[in-house]
């Protein structure tokens, strides 16, 4: 599919989401942000990206890839900014398994870079399929009646899918082995549990800066709903799909549409300030280069 009908999906969501909303309150919620609160996001976000850099360390490590810290977050800021503005939201990705393609071949750089994605998916997941069992067997919280047991039986569906393919014989099965094996490591749990927490802490960050005070029970349930909404490929940076969700999730905890649609945008808009110490990363490199090259003699 070609980049700018992802650009155009994006656009054309937002702008259906404010002509069917309270633009003017969107507007209004978002000119009288809290900098605080922006600015804590700001801060989580990138905690979560220094957590998620460590996670792709140890994970490359597993498949005999050999990356200095610096190298890995270096990597993963890029792939970040990428994600953020190109369309798909995986060209990051596909770039960080091609740049540091010369520690080993191709097909491990690449089997890294899906690996950590898909543990960190594993860690979000996990927490939501904890916080709807809460929700349905707990009285007292929002009401997400059958809606809470199709996310739980989809989610036990992936689990099982995944425990039936890692015991199939062959290349895609033994990948799916080596994941599972990589959830028993405790520095990944715990770096699953950080990037997690830190992530969710900045949407609700982004909440609290337009006047909205999610429950407890949003940190497991509405949130990574909202989170995973970002990632349907058929966008620019998750935006459009995010604010979609909020606005449909928001009313079942008492929000407005309209202020989950401008904590949808605040949340994009810190994920992209956050990933833009990338740009200064790039500059630097450029320099180095460019220095490194000047130094050479010419060789006639």
């Amino acid at each position: 599919m070609r980049p700018w009908v992802k650009l155009i999906v994006s656009a054309g969501c937002l702008a259906a989401l404010l002509w069917w909303s309270d633009a003017a309150e969107v507007l209004a919620r978002l000119r009288g942000a809290d900098a605080t609160w922006i600015a804590l996001a700001v801060l989580a976000v990138t905690v979560a990206t220094f957590s998620m850099a460590s996670r792709w360390k140890i994970t490359a490590a597993a498949f005999d890839i050999r990356l200095s810290y610096p190298r890995a977050l270096r990597e993963y800021y890029l792939a970040q900014l990428i994600n953020t503005v190109l369309p798909g939201g995986v060209a990051g990705d596909v770039t960080r398994a091609v740049r540091t393609r010369g520690e080993a071949d191709l097909t491990r750089a690449a089997q890294s870079v899906i690996a950590e994605r898909i543990l960190g998916q594993i860690a979000v997941l996990s927490l939501m399929f904890a916080g709807f069992a809460l929700a349905l067997l707990v009285p007292g919280g929002a009401d997400w009646a059958n809606f809470g047991w199709v996310v739980i039986l989809t989610l036990t569906g992936c689990g099982v899918a995944g425990l039936i393919l890692a015991r199939r014989d062959n290349a895609t099965g033994r990948f799916a082995a080596k994941v599972l094996s990589l959830l028993r490591r405790p520095a990944l749990v715990l770096h699953g549990v950080v990037s997690t927490v830190c992530l969710i802490f900045g949407f609700y960050a982004c909440a609290r800066a337009i006047g909205v005070a999610l429950p407890f029970e949003a940190w497991a349930t509405l949130i990574p709903l909202v989170l995973c909404a970002m990632l349907i490929p058929l966008s620019v940076g998750g935006w459009g799909w995010r604010e979609g969700a909020a606005s449909a999730l928001f009313p079942i905890i008492g929000a407005s549409s309209s202020s989950g649609i401008a904590t949808g945008i605040t949340y994009g808009v810190v994920v992209f300030v956050a990933a833009l110490p990338a740009g200064a990363i790039l500059l630097v490199q450029s320099f180095s280069e460019n220095h490194s090259s000047e130094g050479k003699p010419d060789i006639p």
